[in-house]
C-alpha cells in the first residue's frame, strides 16, 4: 500500500477507483429513478416541459456518467498539472456536448408537437418547419463547437470574427433568397394565411395551395396557377376571406315613383320577411334609403353565418324569387331605368311623354 504512482500510494489510487465505481453506480440509479418518477408525473399534468425533461434525461449518455465519475474519482489523488488540465478540458467538453443533446431533443419535441399540430391545419408547412429545425441545430451545435474550442485554449475571436465577415458576404449575395426565407418563416409562424384561404393580392384571386421556403403558390379562379416569393406576397396588401367568420350582405331594390305610400310602408317588413325565411342567415336592417333619378331606393343588409360563396348565392337567389312573389301579390313595380320629357306646344299647352331612358335621348 506504500507503492506511490504518480505521486500518489496504492491506498489512493483504490480510493478514487472506488469513488469513480461509486459514482457511475449512484448516476446510473439516480437517472433511472428521475425518468421512472417524471415518466409518471406527465401522464398526469398537461405542461409539455416534465415530457421534454423526461425525454432529455433518457438521451443522457454513459460515456457522460462515466466521465463525470471519473473527474469525481480524480478528486481523490494527486494528478500532474497537464494530465489534471486534460481530464478538466475533456469534463466540460463531455458537459457541453451532453447539453448540446439535451437542447437539441427539446427542439426536436418542441419542432415534432408544432408539426403535428400543422399537419391538420396547414400540412405544406411542415417543410418550412423542418427547415427551422436544421437552422436551430445548427446554431446550437455552432455553439457548442465554439464554447469547446475556447475551452481548448484556441482563440475563437478571429475565428468568429471571419465567420461574421463571410456571412455578412453571403448574405449579401443571396438577400433575395434569404429575405423570402424569413418571410416563409413568418407566415409559418405568424400565419397571416395557410393552406386552403382565398386571398386577393392586388389584382389577382386564388386559394392558397402551397407555402414552402421560398415562394407560394396559389391557384386562381380561371385554373391557372399563381407564384408569387414570400417577401412580396408579405409585402402586399391582402385580403383574407378564409378567415371570414360571416359575410355582410347589402343589396338595393328600387320601386317605380307611382307606387302609392301604403305600399311603400310595407316593403321594409317584405324585405324582412324574404330574408328571415331563409337559414344561416342573420337579418341587419331594411328601410326606405333615397329618392333616386328613376326610382324609390330600399336597402337591406344581412350576415350570411358563412364565408362560402355558393352559400351565399343560393341564400341571395332564393330572397330575391320570394321577394319577386310578395310584389306580385301587393302589386309593387320594380323601377328600370325611364325618364319624362315635357313638350312645350305653339299653344303654350304641355304635354308629357314617358318612356325607357336610352343615350340618345334629349330633355
Amino acid at each position: 500500500m506504500d507503492i506511490t504512482f504518480w505521486q500518489n500510494s496504492l491506498m489512493d489510487w483504490l480510493i478514487a477507483l472506488t469513488a469513480t465505481l461509486t459514482a457511475i453506480v449512484l448516476l446510473g440509479i439516480i437517472k433511472k429513478l428521475l425518468i421512472s418518477r417524471l415518466s409518471k408525473l406527465a401522464t398526469k399534468t398537461k405542461t409539455f416541459l416534465d415530457d421534454d425533461f423526461t425525454e432529455a434525461l433518457k438521451h443522457t449518455k454513459g460515456l457522460f456518467l462515466f466521465i463525470v465519475s471519473l473527474y469525481l474519482g480524480a478528486q481523490f489523488v494527486e494528478l500532474p498539472d497537464r494530465a489534471d488540465i486534460i481530464l478538466s478540458n475533456i469534463s466540460v467538453i463531455a458537459l457541453f456536448i451532453q447539453t448540446g443533446l439535451w437542447a437539441s431533443v427539446v427542439l426536436t419535441q418542441t419542432l415534432d408537437r408544432y408539426r403535428k399540430k400543422q399537419l391538420d391545419e396547414n400540412p405544406a408547412s411542415v417543410t418550412t418547419i423542418s427547415a427551422i429545425g436544421f437552422v436551430g441545430k445548427l446554431l446550437l451545435w455552432s455553439v457548442v463547437l465554439l464554447l469547446a474550442l475556447d475551452n481548448l485554449g484556441i482563440n475563437v475571436t478571429a475565428l468568429i470574427a471571419g465567420l461574421g465577415v463571410g456571412g455578412i458576404a453571403v448574405a449579401l449575395a443571396v438577400q433575395n433568397i434569404l429575405g423570402d426565407l424569413l418571410a416563409a418563416l413568418s407566415i409559418v409562424l405568424d400565419k397571416p394565411f395557410t393552406v386552403g384561404d382565398f386571398l386577393i393580392v392586388d389584382d389577382f384571386l386564388g386559394s392558397v395551395e402551397n407555402v414552402g421556403l421560398k415562394t407560394t403558390r396559389i391557384r386562381s379562379l380561371s385554373g391557372e396557377q399563381l407564384v408569387f416569393s414570400n417577401s412580396d406576397l408579405l409585402s402586399s396588401r391582402l385580403r383574407n376571406y378564409g378567415r371570414m367568420f360571416e359575410r355582410r350582405v347589402a343589396f338595393p331594390i328600387g320601386v317605380t315613383y307611382q307606387t302609392p305610400r301604403e305600399q311603400l310602408e310595407k316593403i321594409p317588413s317584405i324585405l324582412r320577411q324574404a330574408v328571415e325565411a331563409q337559414e344561416n342567415v342573420r337579418f341587419d336592417r331594411s328601410h326606405f334609403k333615397e329618392y333616386g333619378n328613376f326610382s324609390l331606393n330600399f336597402e337591406t343588409v344581412y350576415y350570411v353565418k358563412g364565408p362560402d360563396y355558393n352559400l351565399y348565392m343560393d341564400i341571395q337567389q332564393a330572397i330575391n324569387l320570394h321577394i319577386h312573389k310578395r310584389f306580385e301579390e301587393e302589386s309593387i313595380e320594380f323601377a328600370y331605368p325611364t325618364q319624362t320629357l315635357y313638350v312645350m306646344n305653339r299653344n303654350g299647352t304641355d304635354q308629357t311623354h314617358g318612356g325607357s331612358m336610352a343615350p340618345e335621348q334629349q330633355g
